[in-house]
């Protein structure tokens, strides 16, 4: 599956752990050019020294600083010459329920999973016009697609994902450029330790020690919407581990 990732210039946000790195060391090992983005760069560094990278391939970035996301992205671009793909990974998912008024864990939910995908899209946009080409491949979730008790804002972030993205496919086809969301269930990564609440933590850990997938999961389906022809725009893929009901 190296056809359409070989030589390619992939720009991933959230690459310090769970999807993000998953993602990395996938499309490493099929030969795409990485420049990884994450608030830990000491682990970013650890990444890139175990997939043979240089420090050319890490930036520190918040994705809630847009100025911080342009960086990265330009980096990639003044290193590589070209951005072919970026992934729009970073996300939090503090769950609770809405009457326990957690204000602080919606406001960043909002901003790292909507505004962090909105600056990454308007990052990657100018150089991907300009060259006629580029995949923008954003993350969204099946709590995009279903809401569950305690997940509404959650939800409400991963389905305005799914809103930007498909708003995005429509506006880009001049200039050539594809676009993918993808909507994970329940992998295992890091993502439940963001839930600040603790009875909402234990039952969250229970369900995805019960059901959850490996991470590499995620990094066959980016690999499989960055290996089709060109003329191939796989817009969304929504995947669960098999035991997961919702």
């Amino acid at each position: 599956m190296t056809q359409g990732i070989q030589g390619k210039v992939v720009v991933i946000t959230g690459a310090s752990s769970g999807l993000g790195e998953a993602a990395a060391r996938r499309l490493a090992a099929d030969g795409a050019r990485l420049v990884l983005g994450a608030r830990r760069i000491d682990r970013l560094q650890t990444i890139a020294t175990e997939l043979g990278l240089d420090r050319e391939a890490v930036v520190q970035t918040d994705v809630t600083q847009v100025d911080q996301v342009r960086r990265l992205v330009d980096h990639a671009v003044q290193t590589h010459g070209r951005l072919d793909v970026i992934i729009n990974n970073a996300g939090l998912m503090p769950h609770s329920p809405l009457e326990r008024c957690k204000v602080d864990d919606w406001d960043r939910m909002i901003d790292v999973n909507i505004k962090g995908v909105l600056y990454g899209i308007a990052a990657a946009l100018p150089h991907m016009t300009k060259q006629k080409s580029g995949h923008i491949i954003n993350v969204s979730s099946v709590a995009g697609h279903k809401v569950g008790k305690g997940g509404a804002v959650y939800s409400a972030t991963k389905h305005a994902v799914r809103v930007i993205s498909e708003g995005l496919r429509q506006e880009v086809k001049p200039y050539n450029i594809r676009t993918t969301v993808i909507s994970p269930g329940a992998v295992a990564t890091e993502l439940p330790q963001s839930i600040t609440e603790a009875d909402v933590a234990q039952g969250i850990k229970q369900f995805y020690e019960a059901v959850a997938i490996p991470a590499d999961s995620f990094a066959r389906m980016v690999a499989f919407a960055m290996s089709q022809p060109e003329d191939v725009d796989v817009n969304e893929i929504l995947f669960r581990p098999t035991a997961q009901e919702l």
